[in-house]
């Protein structure tokens, strides 16, 4: 008996080929910012763009790495909340630093990471 909670092959083929898509673009975009942080700012705004390359490295990398592996829909949507959470991450301590304001999305960014590794955990533990 099909899994009730199971994504139908063609749509799961598609998500897995974006997701993986997005986790590489994801770690190119990474390795763009951590030369900007490195060549093109200084003091706190370089720390924190290096920050935000390491996390969007790591995450672009688990995503390309896991989105073959999401059978179901709770790993999937798992996937998708990791990338949300990381352009929200990323991206927001990006934005901020180029226009000097508060990365206002980071912290629901990093909220949405947490939340998407636990959903992923659970999705492991139902095998």
């Amino acid at each position: 008996m099909p899994d009730a909670i199971s994504i139908p092959a063609t749509a799961r083929s598609t998500v897995k080929r974006w997701l993986c898509f997005a986790g590489a673009v994801l770690a190119a975009a990474s390795v763009a910012l951590s030369a900007y942080a490195s060549h093109g700012a200084s003091g706190a705004g370089q720390a924190s763009l290096q920050a935000a390359a390491a996390i969007a490295f790591g995450h672009g990398v688990a995503l390309a790495a896991l989105a073959h592996l999401a059978r179901r829909k709770l790993a999937a949507t798992a996937l998708l909340a990791m990338l949300l959470g990381t352009l929200l991450f990323s991206g927001g301590v990006a934005v901020a630093h180029v226009a000097d304001v508060a990365a206002r999305t980071a912290p629901f960014g990093g909220t949405l990471l947490i939340a998407a590794w636990l959903a992923w955990a659970v999705d492991a533990l139902r095998g």
